[in-house]
């Protein structure tokens, strides 16, 4: 078993431990009946969109809202929400249909968004809001400097050149059917070492910083051009779409319909430029989560 291999079970056996802290506590407690709790994974995205949830039932029900923010990734913040922990959590339909549904990718949309929206109801009973306007693929990354000197544009264009290129990935991303395995079996890649394997947070600074030559990021990082990388094209259509939605238990619909009309708002208000924006606001100028987020409501009317 190699380092990596040993990294990637240590970081499981840790999510698996995080999951037991966080819902040990439910069968000692009752439910919470006089708030709503919103979750988020532990990246800048989520975090924003989080609290845009939180602000959007607090403008515009009578409802109490508690953050539980960071909640590692997308295992802990289902498991969290199966259990009642959380209400409410933002994810990606892409997300849903891999990671947790373990469906295979598609590159259709609608069907995509379908199948999330009916298995999830059926499986979990929870309730898969409408989209709120963007696509958060996955973006295969290097430098700028690397993409004009090579005149590099599409992943099979860098493909000769990985053998000479160190990878920096995310714990999940070496994990998921949507992640390493496929990309690199796709597009037939080949490193001059071991991925790197390191938190979502730190993976732009350590291609900017040169520690690694590509990473998979995030198609609306904010630092993206703040850094000046290079998104090299999907050119064969291996990442299926990443559409961002609220994730709702169905008794929260039940019990309070208003909750479910505010996020109704939210629904197609949210550009790729608009989440760009949002995450360099946070990441790049080091703004406060709750002020950014204030200010888009209010640019938007909402």
């Amino acid at each position: 078993m190699t380092i990596d291999s040993i990294r990637v079970r240590l970081a499981q056996v840790l999510c698996t431990l995080l999951v037991f802290l966080l819902l040990f506590p439910i069968t000692r407690c009752e439910r919470h009946a006089d708030r709503i709790v919103v979750g988020s994974k532990n990246f800048t995205e989520s975090l924003i969109l989080g609290e845009l949830l939180a602000q959007q039932i607090e403008a515009h029900t009578h409802l109490k809202v508690e953050r539980r923010f960071y909640l590692a990734g997308t295992y802990i913040c289902q498991q969290a929400l199966l259990a009642g922990r959380i209400d409410i959590y933002p994810d990606y339909t892409g997300t849903a249909l891999t990671a947790v549904l373990k469906e295979m990718p598609s590159p259709d949309r609608e069907k995509v968004f379908n199948e999330v929206k009916t298995e999830y109801e059926k499986r979990f009973n929870l309730a898969v809001g409408t989209p709120f306007g963007f696509n958060d693929t996955f973006a295969i990354e290097i430098r700028g400097d690397d993409a004009r000197r090579l005149n590099l544009k599409t992943i099979s264009q860098a493909a000769p050149y990985t053998p000479q290129w160190r990878a920096g990935f995310g714990y999940e991303f070496m994990e998921r059917p949507d992640g390493y395995k496929g990309l690199v079996s796709t597009y037939a890649l080949r490193f001059a070492e071991s991925p790197r394997i390191m938190d979502l947070g730190l993976l732009t600074r350590a291609l900017k910083d040169k520690q690694v030559d590509l990473i998979a990021g995030n198609t609306t990082d904010g630092l993206i051009p703040a850094l000046d990388l290079t998104v090299l094209e999907d050119d064969k259509h291996y990442f299926p779409p990443y559409e961002a939605v609220p994730i709702i238990r169905q008794q929260i619909i039940a019990d309070h319909p208003e909750v479910k009309a505010a996020l109704d708002e939210l629904a197609g208000k949210i550009s790729d430029d608009d989440m760009r924006q949002l995450n360099y606001a946070v990441d790049g100028q080091h703004r406060d989560v709750k002020q950014v987020v204030r200010v888009f409501l209010q640019k938007k009317q909402l």
